[in-house]
């Protein structure tokens, strides 16, 4: 008989980023807990600089590894890679009506974006692993759905006619970043002998 693996501490507020993790891992034996004290979103080029820049600073702040945090962002093509790295704060000062209206006069062509995940695990040890997962799509017109969270009602993944929060949770997870940065994730586990 095997040794349940102890939950996983996932460090978000975002509530939806924890169930979708919480679903992905469920069927490899592997739960989550939530810790959601939050850190710093620091002003960086790259979600992998604001992942260990929160890393960082839980780790000041008493956190005690393993854990994992995970930045993501929503790039644009039209608006060069925006928001990007300010999602979420785009999402929560102007919203799906911002992003779309910032979209106004793009032609389709110019209305192609990807989402981008850095999943940042810090080890018992200290050691730090990065696993991550891009998804190629587009804007839709108006948002369609009402699963997902964030951005999902806009962004519909190449190849698809529905958006992100169209799908059911499991068509998502297997075309989305996030589904990329943890399938890696899995991986390493399965590589590394870990339970």
């Amino acid at each position: 008989m095997t040794t349940p693996s102890p939950p996983l501490t996932f460090f978000t507020t975002n509530k939806g980023k924890v169930a979708e993790l919480a679903s992905q891992l469920a069927p490899f034996g592997l739960t989550v807990r939530q810790d959601a004290r939050g850190y710093p979103e620091v002003q960086a080029d790259t979600l992998a600089e604001v992942a260990e820049a929160g890393a960082d600073w839980l780790l000041a702040n008493g956190a005690t590894p393993p854990f994992l945090l995970e930045d993501s962002g929503l790039f644009v093509a039209a608006l060069k890679g925006f928001p990007g790295v300010y999602s979420r704060h785009t999402l929560d000062t102007i919203g799906l009506p911002g992003l779309l209206a910032l979209l106004r006069d793009a032609p389709p062509a110019r209305r192609e974006a990807w989402f981008e995940t850095a999943l940042l695990l810090v080890e018992a040890d200290g050691t730090r692993r990065l696993f991550t997962g891009r998804c190629d799509g587009r804007i839709a017109d108006t948002p369609s759905g009402t699963g997902g969270f964030g951005f999902d009602p806009l962004f519909i993944p190449a190849g698809a006619t529905q958006t992100f929060a169209a799908m059911p949770p499991a068509a998502k997870a297997a075309l989305s970043h996030r589904g990329k940065a943890v399938a890696a994730f899995l991986e390493h586990r399965k590589r590394t002998g870990k339970p």
